[in-house]
């Protein structure tokens, strides 16, 4: 596989809307829109169970976070081509701040605004700020296109009008 460079995948229209200072040599960063916190339990042995998540009001502009799991859905939307697949990592101030990010592959076919995992592990908490950049979304090119796109659950989550 290969990464498709930020400037080609922003040509391409893969993520929008883009911010000035969004698209990076390798990829294209992803900024936090929302915020919840967890509530209940998850499953996946049996029955399919995702917990659900209680919205976390900023204050002034930023989410004051205490240590604890996290899950955030990001501003821009995502479109992943059915020949690429898209692998999203935290930015380097994040895991500096004490703060991981959890993220899961973006299938082909995948249209959406997705979510990942923020986990603040730094004992004094973290301040996010609304719309801060948390993430690069890159673009691996696959060795052939997929011969279907994602189908799933997930399909054009946090979109107004799905695909």
């Amino acid at each position: 596989m290969c990464v498709v460079p930020g400037e080609e995948a922003a040509g391409l229209g893969l993520v929008s809307p883009l911010s000035g200072e969004s698209v990076q040599p390798a990829g294209i960063d992803l900024r936090v829109a929302e915020v919840y916190v967890l509530r209940g339990m998850g499953s996946l042995g049996g029955e399919r169970l995702i917990p659900a998540g209680a919205p976390v009001l900023p204050e002034r502009g930023a989410w004051r976070l205490g240590p604890g799991a996290y899950r955030i859905r990001f501003l821009e939307a995502v479109r992943v081509p059915l020949w690429a697949a898209g692998f999203c990592y935290p930015r380097s101030s994040l895991l500096r701040s004490g703060v991981a990010l959890h993220c899961a592959v973006w299938d082909p076919g995948y249209e959406g605004r997705g979510e990942a995992l923020l986990v603040v592990h730094n004992p004094y908490g973290f301040a996010l700020g609304v719309g801060e950049r948390v993430a690069q979304i890159v673009f691996h090119r696959l060795c052939e296109p997929a011969k279907r796109g994602y189908k799933g659950a997930y399909q054009g989550e946090g979109l107004a009008e799905k695909p």
